[in-house]
């Protein structure tokens, strides 16, 4: 009698285990799906205002003019950045082994900077060639993506620059 009660104990916790396995399962096939619906249905809702856009049209002399505005604004920073340059060089000779350390930290802070500033000045470039609204808003995204992407990537560096200059 006890070796039975027992084993339908067993048999019983068997079958809850499978039993939840199953809806466990059941629970992530459906949360894929819906959530492969919230993506597919955002897409839709994102993309349809972009359609009245479409034939919104960039007059071919304002996109001259900005392009003249991108380019002199390019050579202004780049003229901008030599100088930069320079200074840094020499404090980098100016200071000795402790400082050494510092100034790696800003010229990584300025190439990341540099890096932002141009890819500004590729999306003013793209943007100044922009036919119509919903080009101008996908390129903004786009330019956005990458660059929350590259932000990420870039933080973890400098926090990793800045840990090897204050140890604790």
């Amino acid at each position: 009698m006890e070796m039975t009660k027992s084993s339908t104990k067993v048999a019983a916790r068997k079958k809850r285990q499978k039993h939840r396995q199953t809806a466990s399962k059941i629970v992530e096939k459906v949360s894929k799906k819906v959530a492969a619906e919230r993506v597919r249905d955002t897409q839709r809702k994102t993309e349809a205002p972009l359609e009245q856009f479409r034939s919104t049209r960039v007059h071919h002399t304002f996109r001259g003019l900005a392009e003249r505005n991108v380019a002199q604004t390019r050579e202004l920073y780049e003229r901008s950045k030599s100088t930069l340059q320079a200074i840094l060089e020499s404090w980098q000779k100016t200071f000795g082994a402790a400082g050494q350390g510092a100034v790696a930290l800003n010229r990584r802070i300025i190439d990341i900077a540099d890096r932002n500033i141009n890819n500004s000045f590729d999306l003013a470039t793209a943007l100044a060639g922009a036919k119509d609204l919903a080009e101008v808003v996908e390129l903004q995204a786009a330019y956005w993506r990458k660059q929350l992407g590259y932000l990420s990537a870039r933080t973890k560096d400098v926090r990793a620059l800045s840990r090897d200059q204050n140890p604790r």
